[in-house]
């Protein structure tokens, strides 16, 4: 139940950032919940391998290159989703930083709630 609330959470950040953002399109509700899970599968499986096969640039850079892959993620998100349109790198790393505080805010939320 909690896996579900927060893909919901996730789909409603995804779809406020694709108002906000102009280099960001996202059809609709369905959608941005396809966004949601692809970019949770994405961060399963892709992130770890990309961070692993990186390791060296990530530790000369102080681990400011994790931001770049989060971009790539974002990017990744874009060619495999029909309906979800980032514009380039720059936007995929605006979306995704702002997606991550976003995120941090909606589940802060739901933890007041709870108590």
């Amino acid at each position: 139940m909690n896996l579900l609330l927060k893909l919901l959470l996730t789909g409603v950040a995804v779809f406020i950032l694709s108002y906000v953002l102009p280099g960001i399109s996202v059809d609709g509700y369905v959608t941005a919940l396809i966004v949601a899970v692809v970019l949770g599968l994405l961060n399963l499986i892709v992130k770890p391998i990309l961070v692993i096969l990186t390791l060296p640039i990530t530790i000369l850079t102080l681990g400011l290159f994790l931001i770049i892959i989060n971009g790539l993620i974002i990017l990744l998100a874009d060619k495999l989703i029909d309906g979800f349109a980032v514009s380039g790198l720059l936007y995929a790393l605006i979306f995704s930083f702002l997606l991550s505080i976003l995120q941090s805010i909606l589940h802060s939320m739901l933890k007041k709630d709870k108590s």
